[in-house]
């Protein structure tokens, strides 16, 4: 019989043909291979059935994964590919009010990873690319975060290493509002946020000059006073060590205190040219002033 079957195909080649066309038509239909980087989603009358095959999990080593070979029922189910790399989506000149109403032209962009492809292929509808249609979503939902963040941000804290921070708070908005599409944000970042040239670049400019200079005017009269402060501390200690030295000798304390007077009085005229001083001052041997000149007896007499 087999022997007849292959005769009788060998004499019908367009028969034999058509055959093996209709066979590897419903090997395609029945048989699949899943690569390493691609989620697969089965529809049955386009709705899904089943879990995904190859679907993301955090940690997982490449070539010990869900993917390979599969097998599907042909000609009713159809297979939808959810891309596991990462993606970009980008925001661009997007307008934002900042908290100090200054208006700003915004680019950002983002990047994430299709983390539950059965939720993105639901949540986006099985016609279409998948990957397209969960990142047009992104797109508004990064603009919406940008602008509800950065409304509650001055211009200001975008030129300070808190922009970071603000970088971080937009992520977790749009992580929040992208869950929804099966999506993990991994990183979000702004390329630039600039004012519009013109009047409103001026006023913030000058706004910024003059909001340092009120803080470098701050800063100069702290610095005086704690300067005052440490000043008047020195001194009151300096008096205070004086105080306790003199107290032990107060003829000695009596002598110093008249050659500081003697110096401040003979020499408070004098030059360069004349040390001594262009003023005579004319006392009388027994005048008390001098009584420093008159020298000190020995002690014990």
């Amino acid at each position: 019989m087999s022997v007849w079957s292959g005769s009788a195909l060998l004499r019908h080649p367009i028969a034999a043909g058509f055959a093996a066309l209709l066979l590897a038509i419903l090997a395609a239909s029945t048989f699949a291979i899943v690569p390493e980087t691609e989620q697969a989603v089965i529809l049955r009358f386009e709705q899904p059935v089943g879990q995904p095959i190859n679907q993301y999990r955090r940690g997982e080593q490449f070539g010990r994964t869900g993917a390979g070979l599969i097998a599907r029922i042909p000609f009713v189910d159809r297979l939808v590919w959810v891309s596991k790399t990462i993606q970009d989506v980008e925001s661009d000149d997007q307008q934002v009010i900042s908290e100090d109403q200054l208006p700003l032209q915004v680019d950002a962009y983002a990047r994430f990873r299709i983390v539950d492809p059965l939720r993105a292929v639901t949540a986006t509808g099985s016609t279409g690319s998948t990957e397209s249609r969960v990142t047009e979503a992104l797109r508004t939902l990064l603009g919406t975060s940008i602008r509800n963040e950065l409304g509650n941000q001055s211009f200001q804290t975008l030129l300070t290493p808190e922009r970071d921070r603000v970088m971080d708070n937009i992520q977790a908005r749009l992580q929040r509002l992208a869950s929804q599409y099966g999506v993990e944000i991994v990183d979000v970042r702004i390329k630039h946020a600039d004012l519009p040239q013109g009047a409103p670049l001026d006023r913030a400019l000058n706004r910024m000059m003059t909001a340092r200079q009120q803080q470098a005017d701050t800063l100069r009269a702290q610095g005086q006073r704690d300067a005052q402060i440490i000043r008047a501390n020195a001194d009151a200690q300096a008096a205070q060590i004086y105080a306790t030295s003199f107290s032990k000798d107060p003829e000695f304390y009596d002598f110093y205190r008249a050659m500081q007077s003697y110096r401040t009085t003979f020499l408070s005229q004098g030059t360069p040219q004349n040390p001594v001083g262009g003023t005579s001052i004319i006392l009388s041997p027994g005048n008390s002033y001098l009584r420093q000149f008159e020298g000190r007896a020995p002690s014990g007499r």
